[in-house]
């Protein structure tokens, strides 16, 4: 038998696109959004259709089965494989034409949905079927899985919008369908022609979302016009590669009207939603309270304890709908802001499901049965019901027009007892649906969740026709074995068997990615923040979902073998640059900044570590030393000249200030221009202000400035980046603080919140660090903590109680920690900011977005009047990422993503330009003509000289 090594060699001696066979590659792709892993021989990626039959023909002869994959979104496991896996996203992923007239595009199958909806936007057209995962699955996939989405009950599957495709077979074979025996591989014909009463009787008459098995066999029915290119979709890449497709466009409505129907409950709302469809509607979802976050039930929704939401074409037919519709309460949203604010609760609900109340997780397995519409609401009552019996929770909602339900469970796929009752609740659960004319699958296809439950769906002569119709397609079976025909067992491969018991958090952390790959986008727009590397670089190594692939891989020890010492892991996590938008944005908090830091400090464990380790990670304790030796200019002089080793050459060092902001604090009384020549980089107004303002502190750390009686005491945190980098932000902060009727603090001593350490895995160093930290502030009065600095505030609200689990202070300490808009807010509640009343951009840090909020960021700058909003995504700096060897070009390529056009776009409305992380002002000022400032300067500038703002 050829050895893996020997097919290795012949692929990459006949094919142009990439062949690995390494650990890396293997381990990224055992997994897709299932709950199944398989291991594969190793990863090709095809450049164009000549590949693949190349391709699929040394592999038959090497006897090695095939399985392709899009974005690996496919939630029942047939996007995983242990032969070899053809990537068909990395080349073949063109939109190859589009004809507005006949309303039909060539795409390639790696093509991305979301770029094919971008491209035909402009002529008024639309591709139909549109799932959740429309930003990053691949026009491939859905054909696999004949996926469908929303707009399903206007435009129909993914079947019904393909006209032709382009197939290669398993063996090389390449064929071309559409509708009509032409192209159709030898011997199809000829066995639908032996089997018409069976497609008759055991297909025929089904309803729209019957996904399962080869359930669009029926298409190739003489009176249903021998539909060869439809029957073949959904067939889950167990016949042949699909290397380009013909799509049918759809024309997109000019202003739908979404309608938002309130219910008393979810039977309620799902037995009304089969008498909406008469209507016309372009979609109805949906939804009940307990997936809904209680602050948008609260808000948006209209009242009820479930709803539907419908979107129409027009406002008029909207109308119509709302008054025929036996609703509790109702809600008409015309103009498109709104529509995307109750889009993205409905949106946000699917992440909620899986998460169960207490924090638990939700596994797929059952996502997307489908009964008809008529039976849905019978249906949901009894699979509640059903649950219950079980023990199993699950929060239902979908596509309710369609009868379609998606659900997460909390199955227990570790223990034996678990699984036994996995299993047995999905024969149960298979039974219940087929008992009410339902679909095993409603879109998202069988995989080896379900598809050995497929008899119980069809009869035994239904099951023989689809083994057959697969061995006139495949008959050595290589094309993605275990699936549909002949399958494996729904308990078997399960992912989480290969992790070792009792892993930790960092196992259980790995274990929660389930793959839906919301890190894999490359939308622009919106707060979002993940994935910064993989937008920069398009590659999966680089993206959440690929590290904890990795991380799983490296855990589990079969594919990557090295462990800790793992250089296929390292790579992959070195262009991490720990912004924490994981943290917030993935559906289930996935945190990777923390999975670095950890795995750095054992990959690091009794070697020495790059210079940058020491540089960047010890950098508050060398700063100190600096300070001390009062050496800033020589130092900065020097790092004109030549940077220190081990930091890239690409980007100059920010300038030490002369002056730290807590030596300033202690020679207050003097308040002389020795204070002021330290922050050069301030705006002139405020340091004009710094000069005039009036000496009144007793001039010792840890004392304030008198306030008046009954004045509320704040803690200013005196972080590294503002002690040393920026102390005019300490200033300012302290000046609109004291002029919001606070008395500012400043701990004695230094203290740090860890990051850098933490950042650069160096736990033990972090964990020394903060104990002395809390030693040195256990003499203080508990108080508010205020931080300037995002990142430190994020540190000490997360990694100090995470590293310090067991100790009282630690939680204390992060329980008090407030952000500058927060401690305003919350202390000086009737403080008016001075007016400013002037356009605003910028960025919100990453580790503000992820870990603190900017909720009271946004009220504040409301109240200032400054209007606007920030960019999402990342700066790229990321502390110590952008000034280490070869992160330059990731790093600007992240601001060059949407920071530094967001600061282009409105340069003409000559806004402030603000950024309360200090890596986000450096590297504005390095790329960029602009100069950023934190809030805190913002507000100082615009306060009268003479004094604090006046109070209402």
């Amino acid at each position: 038998m050829t050895s893996p090594g020997e097919l290795e060699r012949t692929l990459r001696s006949q094919l142009r696109g990439e062949v690995d066979f390494g650990a890396a590659a293997r381990a990224l792709t055992t997994m897709d959004a299932s709950n199944y892993r398989r291991v594969p021989a190793g990863v090709v990626a095809p450049r164009d259709a000549g590949d693949v039959a190349a391709a699929l023909r040394i592999c038959a002869d090497a006897g090695f089965p095939v399985v392709p994959r899009g974005g690996g979104t496919s939630i029942a496991g047939q996007a995983t494989g242990v032969g070899v896996v053809l990537d068909l996203t990395r080349h073949m992923n063109a939109l190859v034409s589009v004809d507005p007239v006949a309303r039909t595009a060539v795409v390639q199958p790696g093509l991305v949905l979301d770029r094919l909806r971008d491209a035909v936007r402009p002529y008024g057209l639309a591709f139909g079927p549109d799932p959740s995962t429309h930003a990053r699955c691949t026009l491939g996939g859905m054909i696999g899985n004949n996926a469908c989405g929303a707009h399903s009950v206007a435009w129909g599957t993914t079947a019904d919008n393909v006209t032709e495709l382009a197939v290669t077979a398993y063996g090389g074979s390449s064929y071309r369908l559409g509708t009509g025996w032409a192209g159709a591989p030898e011997g199809l014909r000829e066995l639908v022609a032996g089997n018409l009463a069976v497609l008759r009787t055991g297909l025929s008459g089904g309803f729209s979302r019957r996904i399962s098995g080869y359930g669009g066999l029926d298409a190739l029915l003489p009176e249903r016009g021998v539909g060869v290119a439809r029957a073949f979709c959904g067939s889950e890449g167990t016949l042949g590669v699909v290397t380009e497709a013909v799509v049918r466009l759809v024309e997109a409505p000019r202003a739908p009207v979404l309608a938002v129907l309130g219910y008393a409950d979810e039977s309620a709302a799902a037995d009304a939603a089969a008498g909406l469809l008469g209507a016309g509607p372009l979609t109805v979802e949906g939804m009940a309270r307990d997936l809904v976050p209680g602050a948008a039930a609260a808000g948006p929704l209209p009242r009820g304890d479930a709803w539907l939401f419908v979107e129409m074409r027009d406002e008029g037919a909207a109308r119509s709908l709302v008054r025929g519709a036996d609703a509790v309460d109702s809600l008409l949203v015309t103009d498109p802001a709104g529509q995307r604010a109750l889009w993205r609760i409905r949106e946000d609900a699917a992440g909620t499901a899986t998460r169960t109340p207490d924090g638990g997780m939700a596994w797929p397995g059952w996502e997307d049965c489908a009964v008809p519409p008529a039976r849905l609401g019978a249906y949901l009552r009894e699979f509640r019901a059903l649950l219950a019996a079980h023990g199993l929770r699950g929060t239902p909602y979908g596509h309710f027009g369609e009868g379609c339900v998606h659900v997460r469970i909390d199955f227990d796929l570790v223990t034996p007892a678990g699984i036994a009752r996995f299993r047995s609740f999905s024969g149960e659960l298979a039974d219940l649906v087929v008992s009410h004319g339902g679909s095993l699958s409603g879109e998202h296809g069988d995989g080896q969740a379900r598809a050995e439950l497929l008899p119980r769906m069809y009869g035994p002569e239904v099951i023989a026709l689809f083994g057959a119709y697969k061995d006139v397609w495949d008959p050595a079976g290589g094309m993605n074995p275990g699936m549909l025909v002949r399958p494996a067992r729904l308990d078997e491969n399960l992912r989480f068997a290969a992790l070792p018991p009792g892993g930790g958090e960092l196992s259980h952390g790995v274990a929660r990615c389930v793959g839906v790959a919301k890190c894999r986008t490359k939308e622009v727009g919106g707060p979002g923040v993940m994935c910064p590397s993989y937008r920069a670089t398009g590659e999966e190594l680089h993206s959440t979902r690929g590290r904890a692939r990795l991380l799983h891989e490296m855990l589990a020890g079969e594919v990557v073998t090295d462990g800790w010492r793992s250089r296929e892991v390292a790579e992959a996590l070195d262009l991490c640059l720990s912004c924490k938008g994981c943290r917030s944005d993935c559906p289930v908090g996935v945190d990777m900044a923390a999975y670095k830091a950890e795995f750095l400090h054992h990959h690091w464990s009794g070697r020495i570590r790059p210079p940058a380790h020491y540089l960047l990670g010890g950098l508050p304790r060398l700063l100190r030393t600096v300070a001390l030796l009062r050496a800033a200019a020589p130092l900065n002089a020097a790092a004109r000249r030549l940077p220190p080793p081990g930091l890239t050459r690409d980007r100059p060092l920010p300038p030490l200030a002369r002056t730290p902001f807590t030596r300033w604090w202690r020679s207050r009384a003097g308040a002389s221009s020795a204070s002021a020549a330290g922050a050069s980089s301030a705006s002139p107004a405020f340091e004009a202000r710094v000069r005039a303002e009036p000496g009144s502190g007793k001039g010792r750390g840890g004392e304030s400035r008198p306030q008046g009686p009954g004045a509320t005491a704040v803690t200013l945190w005196p972080d590294t980046f503002t002690e040393y980098l920026s102390p005019h932000t300490g200033r300012a902060a302290v000046r609109v603080l004291e002029a919001a009727g606070l008395e500012v603090t400043v701990p004695r001593g230094p203290v740090c919140c860890g990051l850098t350490y933490v950042s650069t895995g160096r736990l033990d160093r972090a964990r020394t660090v903060l104990r002395r930290t809390l030693t040195r502030l256990e003499g203080a009065p508990d108080r508010p903590v205020v931080v300037l600095e995002p990142s430190c505030a994020a540190a000490l609200r997360t990694d100090l109680p995470a590293l310090l689990p067991d100790d009282p202070r630690a939680h204390r300490l992060a329980a008090a920690v407030r952000t500058f808009a927060e401690a305003l807010e919350q202390y000086a509640p009737h403080w008016r900011p001075p007016r400013l009343d002037r356009p605003v951009a910028g960025q919100t840090h990453c580790h503000q977005h992820a870990v603190l909020g900017d909720a009271a960021d946004r009220r504040l700058r409301e109240r200032a009047g400054l209007t606007g909003e920030l960019s999402g995504g990342c700066c790229g700096l990321a502390g110590n990422f952008g000034f280490e060897p070869g992160h330059h070009a990731v790093s600007v390529a992240c601001a060059r993503e949407q920071l530094l056009p967001s600061l282009d776009a409105a340069r003409d409305s000559g806004p402030a330009i603000l950024a309360d992380g200090f890596s986000c002002r450096t590297q504005i000022a390095q790329l960029s003509p602009y100069r950023a400032h934190h809030l805190a300067e913002l507000l100082a500038d615009g306060l009268p000289i003479e004094g604090p703002a006046d109070s209402p």
